[in-house]
Formats: structure tokens, sequence, C-alpha cells
């Protein structure tokens, strides 16, 4: 894989198109706002989503959607809720057998349907795989260390696709268990927020830490109900994941909680972003999917209570506190 396609310019993936040009790959990187890629290919950067940080000025930019088809591997990284439209653009560029690699995360809110499943439904010819991990995107973009997981059903595709983005900066493990990865990345995203709001609120590192801890607790039991694999959590995908983006102000999930818990309204906080914030969306979705599955999920349930049903974030907290008292794995 020496030739990459990246869709998506956001600061992810224009981090991602940064890591794999600084390996020698040859990348193109799809933007749909024209001056998003006269930025890239003029200045070396992307001044809009990831401002300050110089680019390889080999990458090269484009609006054209069968210009990234016509690459050896894709990597798909727009937000969850426009993955379907991105494909049902793409598909009919896309040869047999080519790798599209899923880099978003989240859940589809209107079927609730995990990525995967939304791309196996729009391009079936292609060869699916997941990315995620403990990355933020600044710090990727600046060639600093970490470490990613990639799913495949096929352990052999998940190996060549690690070979063809592996960097000496970025370092890929692999997995064959689709559906544990791409739950760690939705999950993490909800929890995020909650924790944030404790620390918005004030209340301080103890209950973060319980609440982080819970968090996983939840991730797991949903991955099992679904066939997947617990130890998978404990990677990159995970339990990786869940701390980075539930500790720093860098994640757009956590720093959104922490405004909800200072009393910012969630209008006036999105109001402000260009970013998509994708916990917001995935609280829903997650809630349906615990249901569906009977699991229980009480910190996504408060999230999705807050954020979609307008319940104020102390009684919120206070429904959690509130509820009975259970065994340690429960």
């Amino acid at each position: 894989m020496q030739k990459i396609g990246v869709i998506g310019a956001g600061a992810w993936g224009t981090a991602l198109t940064q890591s794999l040009a600084n390996a020698g790959r040859d990348v193109i990187l799809w933007a749909r706002e024209p001056d998003v890629v006269t930025a890239i290919n003029e200045q070396h950067e992307n001044t809009v989503y990831l401002p300050g940080i110089p680019l390889n000025p080999d990458i090269q930019a484009t609006d054209s959607l069968s210009r990234t088809a016509d690459c050896d591997a894709i990597l798909l990284v727009t937000p969850t809720q426009y993955i379907r439209h991105t494909l049902e653009s793409l598909k009919g560029d896309i040869a047999e057998g080519k790798p599209l690699v899923m880099c978003s995360k989240g859940i589809e809110l209107n079927t609730g349907h995990l990525i995967s499943q939304v791309a196996e439904e729009e391009v079936p010819n292609a060869t699916i795989a997941i990315l995620s991990g403990p990355t933020f995107a600044s710090e990727i973009a600046r060639g600093l260390p970490s470490a990613v997981t990639i799913a495949a059903k096929d352990k052999d595709v998940a190996q060549e696709i690690r070979e063809g983005l592996a960097s000496r900066n970025l370092r890929p493990y692999i997995t064959d268990d689709m559906i544990g990865a791409q739950l760690g990345g939705a999950v993490k995203n909800v929890v995020a927020i909650a924790c944030g709001v404790i620390a918005g609120r004030g209340l301080g590192e103890s209950a973060r830490a319980a609440l982080l801890t819970r968090g996983l607790a939840e991730m797991a039991r949903l991955a099992s109900a679904m066939g997947a694999k617990r130890e998978t959590l404990m990677g990159m995908c995970g339990a990786g994941d869940l701390m980075l983006t539930c500790s720093s102000m860098q994640s757009r999930n956590y720093s959104l909680g922490v405004r909800l818990g200072e009393g910012q309204t969630l209008e006036e906080i999105m109001g402000r972003r260009k970013a998509v914030t994708e916990g917001v969306h995935t609280a829903k979705a997650l809630t349906v999917m615990a249901k569906k599955h009977a699991v229980d999920m009480p910190i996504s349930e408060a999230v999705y209570k807050y954020v979609g049903e307008g319940l104020s974030i102390d009684d919120a907290i206070e429904e959690m506190m509130d509820r009975p008292l259970r065994p340690e794995g429960q």
C-alpha cells in the first residue's frame, strides 16, 4: 500500500494524512470545502481544522472523490452521521476488494448500525476494516508517538493494512474483533461527556475515576452481549481510548462535558464549534442498543436524558447515585 486516499479533511483526517506522508506514502486528501483544499495545497496547512501545524508539502488535497478511490486503500474519516451519504457518492468508483478503512467513531443515529454495517450495506464489494485508538489529531500531526487498533474480519487483511499505515510514530495492533473495536470508540465518547460533567461540577478526581471505571464496565457488557471479546476492550480501542478521552480538554467530548458541568447550555457550546462532538449523537443510539440487547448502561442513559430529553445535570447525578448497590463485576 503505497498510494492511499483519505476522505475527510477535518483534524483527524488531516493528521492521518500527515502521518502517512511523513512515512513516505503517496497520499491524496479529499476535502469538502474549497478553501481547505487551497490552503493545504498552497500554504501546506489546514487553516480551518488544524491551524498552526505545518503539513508535509507532498500532501495533495482534492475536491474529487474519484481521485481518492484510485488508490491502493481508502481511509474514510468523515463524521459518523455523514458516512452513508459519502459512501453513496463513492461506491461507483470502488473496485472489488478495495481496502476501506473506517476511521470515525460512533453509531449511525437513524438506523442504530455500527459503521462497519453501514459500509457493508453501501459498498459490499469493498474489504472493510476499522481503525480506532487513543489519538489526538494535533499530536499525531506533530509526529508524537501513539498506537491504534486495526480490526478486520480477516487477520491477513488487517496485517496488510497495518503494514500500509504503520510509521515510526504510529504503532498499530491488529484484531479480528470488529464489533469490539467499534464499540470501544463509540461508548468512550459518551463516558467522556459524563466525566467532563464531573470535572465541571467540581465533584473531584475520585468521582471521575469511579465513573471512568464503571464506563469501562458498561462498554464490556454491551460488547459481550453483541458477540465481541471483552479482551478487545482492554486494548487501544477500549481502555486506551477511554483513558485519553476522559481526561483531557483536547477531547471534544470531555471539554463539552466540562462546559456543561460549569453551567453552559448544549446549544451555546455546539454553536461555537466547527468539529462534530460525536458523543452527543451516540448517547441516544447507545440507549436504544442497550435496550435491544438487554444491557444495563446507566451512564449512557444519564447522558442521553440530559442532552436528549432535558433532564437537569443535578437530577441525572442524583439518579446515578440512587441506583441500587451491586457486586463489582456487574
